[in-house]
Parts: structure tokens; C-alpha cells; sequence
């Protein structure tokens, strides 16, 4: 298991590489890469800025992947989520999923964005034209993370 929190990028690649170094039990691995868009609600962006409250994120992040676990056998989990400035086309979220079987992983890196999507402890500040917006929570994402209700 691996949440982290951070301002710096990270490689897409060297972190699947390392997710799965030496793992010849997993059968399959899923992956979420969550990017910035340069377009909103209708409206341009120029930048985001996602902000975190240090240590309650983290903890909340341990929860939703501890359910994850709960719920599926996964041989491994990994959460990447970055804070600060960034800008269209930078990488903001992944999130892998390893097990020995697909069903698995594809299920629990869905669930996995969908709580965090409404569980995690981010706000988001989008640059516009028009000047800066607070995101606001969207119908469709608490939808999302409904469907996993038990």
C-alpha cells in the first residue's frame, strides 16, 4: 500500500514499474491518471489549484483504501494525489488497483475514484477568465460514489 500527498509530478511509468517490480502473483493491475482540463462548466481554465488539509487527507485516503480491501482481494493498492498549482494538462490523481483477478482491480479503482471524488478532503480553486471559482461538489460524482453504498 502507498497514499501519498504531494506537490511534486509524478512518472506515470516509473510508478507502474515499481507497483509491479517482482509481483508474478498479480493477474492484473488498473489504472486511473485523473489530468487538469483547460475547460470547465463551460468556461476556459488556465489553472487549478487543489488544496489539502495535511493529515486528515491522508488518513481519509488510509480509510477508503482500507474499504477497498474490504471489499476485494487486492494484492496491492496505490494512491498518488498532488496539491498546489497546476495547469491544463498536468497530472493531478492515480490511483492502481493489483490483484490476481481483473474484475478485482477494474471494481476497486473505480470504487477507489469515486470515494475519493467525494470522500477526500480537497478543494479545488479553477483560474478562469472571469477570475477564480471554487469547484463545487457535482451531482454526477456523488451519484458515482453511491452505487457502492452497502
Amino acid at each position: 500500500m502507498a497514499i501519498r500527498v504531494q506537490a511534486e509530478d509524478f512518472d506515470v511509468g516509473t510508478e507502474y514499474a515499481a507497483f509491479t517490480a517482482g509481483r508474478t502473483s498479480i493477474g492484473g493491475v488498473a489504472m486511473f491518471v485523473g489530468l487538469v482540463r483547460d475547460i470547465a462548466g463551460g468556461a476556459a481554465v488556465s489553472a487549478m489549484t487543489l488544496e489539502h488539509y495535511p493529515g486528515m487527507t491522508e488518513r481519509q485516503l488510509e480509510a477508503i483504501e482500507e474499504e477497498a480491501r474490504r471489499r476485494w482481494p487486492l494484492d496491492d493498492v496505490l494512491v498518488i494525489h498532488r496539491y498546489g498549482r497546476l495547469e491544463p494538462g498536468d497530472r493531478i490523481v492515480m490511483v492502481a488497483t493489483a490483484s490476481a483477478h481483473r474484475d478485482a482491480a477494474f471494481e476497486s479503482c473505480r470504487f477507489l475514484m469515486d470515494w475519493l471524488k467525494t470522500k477526500a478532503p480537497f478543494w479545488k480553486l479553477e483560474a478562469t477568465p472571469e477570475g477564480e471559482r471554487w469547484v463545487e461538489a457535482k451531482e454526477s460524482d456523488d451519484a458515482a460514489a453511491a452505487r457502492w453504498a452497502q
